[in-house]
């Protein structure tokens, strides 16, 4: 059974930094490329950065220079470094785990989120 737990949100204010980890069970993790997305009510969910297997990273263009993602494959963990945080970046955060090659649900495996609410 594939499980993603998402951990670390919670209130910060404005400027304030958090981590967010993402422990990875049930998957061979150093052959999925990870991600982290983040969806608000009512909004589709987005990416906010990306990790490959060779640890090419990808970044929404909102948080470069703000978050880092990274990967710890000896522990099946990602994370989501996340800094100078902003009122927008309230939301549910999500892990996701896509394996290379391609098998598994579409989209590949998501977590239940966590939430991050940033205050002014």
């Amino acid at each position: 059974q594939v499980q993603l737990v998402e951990s670390g949100g919670g209130l910060v204010q404005v400027g304030g930094s958090l981590t967010l980890p993402c422990a990875a069970s049930g998957i061979i993790f150093g052959l999925n490329n990870m991600g982290w997305y983040r969806q608000a009510p009512g909004k589709q969910r987005e990416l906010v950065a990306s990790i490959t297997i060779g640890r090419v990273t990808n970044y929404a263009d909102s948080v470069k220079d703000r978050f880092t993602i990274s990967r710890e494959n000896a522990k099946d963990m990602a994370y989501l470094q996340l800094n100078s945080l902003k009122p927008e970046d309230t939301d549910v955060y999500y892990c996701n785990a896509q394996p290379v090659p391609a098998y598994g649900p579409a989209g590949g495996y998501w977590g239940k989120g966590t939430l991050v609410t940033v205050s002014s």
